[in-house]
């Protein structure tokens, strides 16, 4: 006789305590292997495929895609015991992996399996969170709805997703504009605003539309959610703000001559040096005559945390928002080793799959907003860290060089920085030096 055991939403680590539901993986009545993905779930610092760790047929499931489910809510029930031929064909036998869940599977995710539907009458589907589990015996309430057509919607953004569901509108039925067919925000508001037309046209009595009071007349009705990535940021960044006395200084320096290093490491052959890789070499050079700014504020203990590693934090702009990988042991890598890590964290964010354990437990940040061309900014500090190094856009310029003027690659350099770990000569020594180094890249050498 079969077993039913219910697989709860796993703990997905770094202090989460709760998960959106964006797609279902999975139907009523499907079979499931041991670590297959049944739920695509986002937190609030990256975009999960969470694993089952039971094989059997799945009974129930619970919540809806766009619900909120705090971690430890029951997410699927599955019937473990199933008939052996039903199993075996979606590749696995009846059990558990046997291993903790951590919000990932215990192998390498599989392939998606196509879905085999169960010969047996299917229990209507609960979606609610109350923990009570089904009973196989309980007779459908309703008909079993559709399954969905094979293959995935190639949709990147949570937030397409919900405009879509939000509007009625069935993505299948779009013709993504991006690479590879992509579905991008803009697809959505654009089949959104046909579909209007079509329905004034339609329409035999006009229905006076209701008229917007208060702020809601101002902004034009609509409001945003503060969650998921967007509302993990705005909480951040108030923290941010609430508690750390920041005070920012900035410098321009001729940027010149590191470009013509870049260039020539290039065109020696081997693989390709970013400028970014060479900034955070300079940053890391500079944090090790400057440890004040890789550091953090206890407040509890009233303490100044100074880290001996430097886990270096980069600002990236994806579908998703802001998101900030951490290159572990920045310190420890040469410029080729850089290169490699920013490429990989950068490509991983551009298609949701950063892990909590890639957005955390970085202790300096380095920004650069020159990609969106401009010269400055003042950003705010990535709490809990002490500072943020901004890079604006390398651009040629007017420069005395040598006591004559010259047009010169120049770039502006700002430095945000918690005023509690030091003071503006620490601060400006810091700069300075990295200004020093982009100058002189030779000057580099003496750090190393």
């Amino acid at each position: 006789m079969a077993q039913v055991l219910e697989f709860k939403l796993p703990d997905l680590g770094e202090g989460l305590t709760e998960a959106e539901i964006v797609r279902w993986l999975v139907q009523v009545g499907d079979v499931v292997a041991v670590d297959q993905p049944v739920v695509e779930v986002e937190t609030a610092k990256a975009m999960v495929e969470v694993p089952c760790p039971y094989g059997g047929v799945v009974t129930a499931r619970f919540g809806e895609e766009g619900t909120e489910l705090p971690v430890g809510a029951p997410l699927i029930t599955v019937a473990v015991g199933a008939p052996a031929d039903d199993v075996a064909e979606a590749g696995a036998g009846a059990g558990g992996s046997g291993n903790v869940l951590v919000g990932y599977g215990t192998s390498e995710a599989p392939a998606r399996r196509r879905r085999v539907r169960s010969t047996r009458p299917e229990p209507a589907a609960t979606v609610t969170v109350d923990g009570t589990a089904p009973t196989l015996s309980a007779p459908p309430a309703a008909p079993a709805a559709p399954a969905e057509a094979p293959g995935p919607v190639p949709v990147i953004s949570p937030l397409v997703r919900r405009l879509a569901r939000e509007n009625g509108l069935d993505l299948r039925e779009l013709t993504g504009s991006g690479p590879e067919g992509l579905i991008l925000r803009s697809d959505v508001e654009n089949a959104l605003k046909a579909a209007v037309p079509r329905a004034e046209a339609t329409q035999a009595v006009p229905q006076p539309a209701p008229q917007p009071s208060g702020p809601a007349a101002l902004t034009g009705g609509r409001r945003v959610p503060l969650k998921g990535v967007r509302g993990a940021v705005a909480d951040k960044l108030s923290r941010s703000r609430r508690e750390i006395p920041d005070a920012t200084c900035w410098v321009d320096a001729d940027a010149t001559e590191l470009m013509r290093a870049r260039a020539a490491m290039n065109a020696a052959g081997g693989p390709k040096i970013s400028l970014l890789a060479l900034l955070a070499r300079i940053c890391t050079a500079a944090l090790a005559r400057f440890p004040e700014l890789n550091s953090t504020v206890d407040q509890a203990a009233r303490e100044v945390v100074q880290f001996d590693q430097v886990h270096l934090g980069f600002a990236a702009q994806t579908e998703r928002g802001l998101v900030v990988p951490v290159v572990r042991d920045a310190h420890a890598r040469d410029a080729e080793g850089l290169t490699a890590e920013f490429a990989r964290l950068t490509e991983a964010g551009r298609q949701g799959r950063l892990t909590p354990a890639d957005l955390t437990g970085g202790t300096f940040t380095l920004n650069n907003y020159g990609v969106f061309g401009v010269d400055g900014s003042t950003p705010i500090i990535n709490h809990p860290e002490a500072a943020m190094l901004g890079v604006g856009r390398i651009v040629p310029k007017p420069w005395v060089h040598e006591g004559e003027l010259a047009v010169r690659q120049v770039v502006q350099l700002s430095l945000t920085f918690d005023h509690r770990v030091c003071d503006g000569g620490t601060a400006g020594g810091f700069l300075r030096h990295v200004a020093d180094c982009v100058e002189q890249p030779a000057v580099l050498l003496r750090t190393l």
